[in-house]
């Protein structure tokens, strides 16, 4: 998994209340088990005309917006069902920070596995960063994760809370296998005592 430090980008507003994940990867697109090839699908209803055509008015479609790597977004993202194809898909068209006043539980600790930074801040913090972000592509926001802050392209900086094992499993770009890794010498010890202590099991 891909380390998350410090990112400075374009940042999308959706100031869209309780985007489900169905919303942001529908459910014709969870046939696939790879986490790759699923950016072009990330808010297909919303971003394509039913004759497969891009539909001009949805934020990712206009040119600002194409390279967005953070999306500003409305309460409750992330909630419906719980699938993991929704954080894989943001991933795999770049996007690798979603900042919300709150998001459902599951897709919220599904962007922890796989790389994305979700962001939880005040209404009133929000309300500054979605007008940060409707500037376009001038106004880019820098998210630094070891500092936990991000910075508005006027200077302005706001300061997140995160937990703190969950910080550092993005620092560090260690997935659940890459935990598990991680505590491999105890593991092997541990094996060990238990072939000499219990050599019938």
């Amino acid at each position: 998994m891909e380390k998350f430090t410090s990112l400075t980008g374009v940042a999308a507003p959706m100031p869209i209340i309780n985007v489900d994940t169905d919303m942001i990867i529908p459910k014709q697109y969870l046939k696939t088990i790879k986490r790759t090839g699923l950016g072009t699908a990330l808010f297909a209803e919303m971003r394509y005309n039913e004759d497969g055509s891009e539909n001009p008015d949805f934020v990712l479609n206009k040119p600002a917006y194409r390279n967005a790597q953070i999306v500003v977004a409305g309460d409750n993202f992330g909630c419906g069902s719980s699938r993991e194809h929704a954080p894989w898909a943001l991933l795999d068209f770049g996007i690798r920070c979603v900042i919300s006043t709150s998001f459902a539980d599951i897709f919220y600790n599904n962007c922890f596995k796989n790389g994305i930074l979700p962001i939880k801040v005040s209404e009133d913090e929000l309300a500054k960063l979605m007008d940060d972000a409707e500037r376009g592509a001038n106004a880019t926001l820098t998210v630094d994760l070891e500092s936990q802050t991000i910075k508005g392209p006027d200077g302005g900086t706001i300061v997140f809370d995160i937990d703190p094992a969950r910080k550092e499993v993005l620092l560090k770009g260690l997935d659940d296998i890459g935990l598990t890794m991680e505590k491999a010498p105890k593991i092997a010890s541990f094996e060990s005592k238990m072939a000499e202590s219990r050599p019938w099991i």
